[in-house]
């Protein structure tokens, strides 16, 4: 049986990966997690609790990742080859910037 301290620990854990909502108006996926810790505790759901914190970290690790060392995977193809261009000292030529005239 798990110490009511190591699921405290467990519920912030779970309601820190989250998004941030008010105190006074939870969501009602927190509301669902908050009762399903009132209720007893099964030594299978706590570890299934650490498992799915590990999951979510991971998961958000990823997406900094993915975002940090690819920059321009949300932005358009005029965007990327301008910057590109930037890159290795060149400027794109005025008409080629969208002027379209």
């Amino acid at each position: 049986m798990a110490s009511p301290s190591h699921l405290r620990s467990l519920y912030r854990s779970i309601i820190r990966e989250l998004p941030t909502r008010p105190l006074n108006a939870p969501s009602p996926i927190q509301q669902r997690i908050r009762s399903s810790f009132a209720t007893r505790d099964y030594p299978q759901q706590v570890e299934e609790a650490e498992q799915y914190i590990q999951y979510v970290k991971a998961q958000r690790m990823y997406a900094t990742l993915l975002e940090r060392y690819n920059p321009g995977m949300n932005m358009d193809e005029e965007e990327r080859v301008r910057l590109t261009a930037r890159r290795v000292g060149m400027d794109l030529p005025e008409e080629w910037r969208g002027k379209k005239e």
